[in-house]
């Protein structure tokens, strides 16, 4: 048992007995004490004054006190105010060091058949352009969660939604046709995914040329959108899709397969996955007949153009558009739609939408709807709202071919990681298939670490120069530190060096701060899971190697000739080394052995 629970518990008991007042030991909540102050861990004893009827001080003296004599790990105290600083005994820490190499999967918790079913959606990709660096953090934010929740003892459903339908779909395959020359992946030598944006890019130029022309004559910008051949034609290539068109369909479904493998290219590389994957053009009916039972219920009403709506002026909102005059669905339909099917595959607790904040106000909608419509999850269901993600000269732009696209970005990564590792000596001696995998951890893994280490919520500026860095609260930072505690590990087994008893040995200053470290992280992967914030694993993990740097400092590991000391720092040292592995693996961050 960690001290912080030993210390709750121990508490409540001190309390109970001594001013009869019954305190779940879960209310304690002791916290590191600070560093100006003796002790280990402060817990605020205000809460029970009133039931002394004492000073703060005269409580925090009297809880010390018995906490001394009944709690064999308290060593001391020390009352600051309403504060009591408590000492915990050296040896005490010993017994905590030994519990977390003696736990497997340490600081996680295994789902049960019965746990809590989490549905996490993340990704959401067009089919009309490759993945980009918007997407990178929502795959890698995604991806995140989802591991973080089932560390927390969820079982956990990772889904993705494809965006297949729409006019942004026929401009791609309009260009296509007209200027593409019938060009494929393999002509061409180019991902499926990059060629149908390339297509896209055309869309957009041709069409801006076609406004200019037109505006040229004389008109108006509305005159000149309302005019333009190219949107006409992609309109009624959208009308013909939705007809059925067989010749439209099969043009689709090509260049539709073109982008999945580009996809899933850049996913495996990227590291991400998922359980099931959702079509838009499959769940859009659906969508449909469900707004049409909750038009039979009351539940939505049809205005006199044939639009069907949805009032939630009773819950603080507007009137909502679901389904348009021509009987069209909107997004809105849509999402309903997939939600029903979801709620049909599986048995969905809770639904998790990784989705940016300038979608909150859909979300909030979805969230009324779907519980009018009876999902009984969809009033809980989570919007987690992130913040755009820039880089140092600006935003991106899609149609324009601005966008930073993503395997540029992770080929651009591991090149730099490979660069930058060659200079400073990281991979000296190593053979080429060694340098070839740790330029793409360490490349990929400054990337994850720097869109993760930002607390979601945040816009966030993503600059490659400083991720790469082998200093400060970077990925390539925590890389090498464990690849140097490995070393040390190896090394240590080279020289016969084995981990004997070390329960008598009192821990110096440094070996304590390490372990205390070492036992935040069951709390924090639980802290992580209810905030749905990867970034605090991420700083988690920075702390964690900071403080085994300090302490790799100040303390020799195979120099030490006292074999009991020497095994507490191997013991130290393997701990660091499997928490290390394990936040940073909640990230979907690997870590090296060498480097």
């Amino acid at each position: 048992m960690s001290a912080e629970n030993i210390i709750k518990n121990a508490v409540a008991k001190a309390v109970k007995e001594l001013y009869g007042l019954d305190v779940a030991p879960e209310s304690v909540a002791p916290q590191a004490t600070r560093k100006e102050f003796e002790g280990n861990l402060t817990v605020m004893v205000f809460p029970y004054v009133k039931a002394a009827r004492k000073a703060p001080e005269a409580v925090g003296a009297e809880i010390g006190a018995w906490l001394e004599q009944n709690e064999p790990a308290v060593a001391g105290y020390n009352v600051v105010k309403g504060f009591l600083n408590i000492v915990i005994a050296p040896t005490f820490w010993n017994s905590v060091l030994k519990g977390i190499l003696d736990t497997p999967d340490y600081g996680t918790v295994k789902p049960g058949p019965d746990s809590p079913l989490y549905m996490v959606e993340y990704s959401s990709p067009n089919t009309n352009k490759p993945l980009h660096l918007g997407h990178v953090r929502n795959n890698l934010l995604g991806y995140s969660l989802a591991l973080i929740l089932e560390a927390c003892g969820y079982r956990v459903v990772k889904t993705n939604i494809v965006n297949d339908r729409g006019i942004h779909i026929c401009k791609s395959m309009l260009a296509w046709q007209k200027w593409g020359e019938g060009a494929t992946p393999e002509s061409r030598a180019q991902k499926g995914d990059h060629l149908i944006g390339d297509c896209y890019v055309a869309f957009d130029k041709h069409y801006k040329a076609e406004l200019a022309e037109l505006k040229a004559k004389g008109m108006t910008d509305e005159e000149a959108e309302a005019a333009s051949t190219l949107m006409k034609e992609a309109r009624e290539m959208l009308r013909k899709w939705e007809a059925g068109d067989a010749e439209v369909r099969a043009l689709w479904e090509k260049m539709n397969s073109w982008v999945y493998a580009g996809f899933d290219e850049t996913y495996r590389r990227m590291g991400v996955g998922f359980d099931k994957i959702y079509y838009e053009s499959r769940t859009y009916l659906d969508g449909k007949a469900k707004v049409l039972e909750g038009l039979e219920k009351g539940i939505m009403y049809r205005r006199d153009d044939g639009s069907v709506w949805a009032d939630l002026t009773g819950d603080g909102l507007d009137h909502k558009l679901l389904l348009r005059s021509d009987g069209t669905s909107v997004y809105m339909t849509q999402d309903i739609g997939t939600a029903a099917q979801r709620y049909a595959d599986y048995p969905i607790d809770r639904m998790v939408y990784v989705v940016g904040n300038e979608q909150e106000y859909h979300f909030k909608v979805l969230s009324l709807i779907l519980d009018k419509l009876g999902f009984k999850w969809g009033k809980d269901l989570v919007h987690f709202s992130y913040g755009m993600v820039e880089l140092p000269n600006g935003k991106m732009k899609s149609r324009e071919g601005t966008v930073v696209d993503a395997d540029d970005l992770m080929e651009s990564m591991v090149a730099d990681a490979r660069k930058v590792s060659a200079e400073l000596g990281k991979t000296d001696g190593l053979t080429d298939a060694e340098i070839d995998a740790i330029s793409e951890m360490v490349g990929l893994g400054a990337l994850k670490y720097f869109l993760l280490k930002v607390d979601p919520r945040k816009n966030m500026t993503f600059n490659p120069a400083e991720s790469i860095d082998f200093n400060g609260n970077t990925g390539p930072f925590i890389q090498y530190t464990y690849a140097r505690i490995r070393s040390v590990l190896r090394r240590a087994a080279e020289a016969g060096m084995t981990v004997a008893d070390y329960s008598a040995v009192i821990p110096n200053d440094k070996e304590i701060a390490l372990v205390q470290r070492l036992a935040d992280f069951p709390a924090t992967v639980a802290e992580a899971g209810r905030r749905f914030s990867p970034a605090l694993i991420a700083n988690y993990a920075y702390e964690l190697v900071k403080e085994y740097n300090q302490f790799y400092h100040d303390c020799s590991i195979l120099r030490e000739e006292d074999a009991a000391v020497r095994s507490l720092r191997l013991a130290l040292s393997e701990a660091t080394a499997r928490t290390v592995s394990t936040a940073m693996g909640l990230l979907g961050i690997s870590v090296p052995e060498r480097m």
